[in-house]
């Protein structure tokens, strides 16, 4: 009777003993779950948190970029109708060459096209990119001060108008283009920009903007 009752006790301590280890075995793994788990939450919310915000610098990006477009918009409009240009184009290049009117250039001298001067009464040196022979290279040139963006896009307007020192039908092609397509092309051919994808690149921002509808 004795051995029975001890066996009885042993097997009855190896019960409790199995089931405190299966007890502390299964708060283990749900220890391990929750931290996974866990994890898997915290790096969800980083990611859902980071899209968020890029979404929302995105729509901050737009925003300026339309603000931009709306307030030379329609000093475009004004100031191509006289000079057999279209509004679009002016639009799309200003866009381009200022980065919507954040670039250094444009916020402290109102220049949105890049025009360079000699005149150091009237000019700034500063650095930019040009694409010469096959590359693009980063040079330090003088530019043109303006005192308004109208002033730009008048001055812009006249370049296109009176040609150049050298060749007054210097951009014959680009005011005698009847539609924006054929007219961001002729920019290229009469030498106007060195970059190879200056066209294409009119092209895309007009169609993205429906800047054509300043044309009408």
């Amino acid at each position: 009777m004795a051995r029975k009752s001890k066996k009885r006790r042993i097997s009855k301590a190896a019960v409790v003993i199995l089931r405190t280890f299966l007890i502390l075995f299964l708060l283990l793994v749900a220890f391990v779950s929750f931290r996974y788990y866990r994890r898997q939450a915290m790096q969800s919310e980083q990611i859902r948190q980071a899209q968020l915000q890029r979404q929302q610098e995105q729509e901050k990006l737009m925003r300026q970029r339309r603000a931009f477009i709306k307030k030379i918009g329609p000093i475009a409009r004004e100031v191509d109708k006289s000079f057999d240009l279209l509004p679009s184009i002016t639009i799309a290049q200003a866009c381009l060459e200022s980065d919507y009117g954040q670039s250094d250039l444009a916020q402290k001298y109102n220049n949105l096209f890049g025009v360079k001067s000699s005149n150091p009464n009237t000019s700034a040196v500063m650095t930019t990119k040009e694409y010469t022979n096959g590359k693009w290279k980063t040079v330090k040139a003088r530019f043109q001060i303006y005192d308004s963006y109208e002033a730009s896009i008048r001055a812009h307007a006249r370049l296109f108008q009176n040609g150049t020192t050298w060749n007054a039908k210097q951009y014959k092609h680009v005011l005698a283009a009847k539609d924006y397509k054929t007219q961001a092309k002729a920019l290229v051919t009469d030498g106007y920009a060195t970059d190879p994808n200056y066209a294409s690149k009119l092209i895309s921002l007009i169609n993205q903007y429906n800047l054509d509808q300043y044309d009408k």
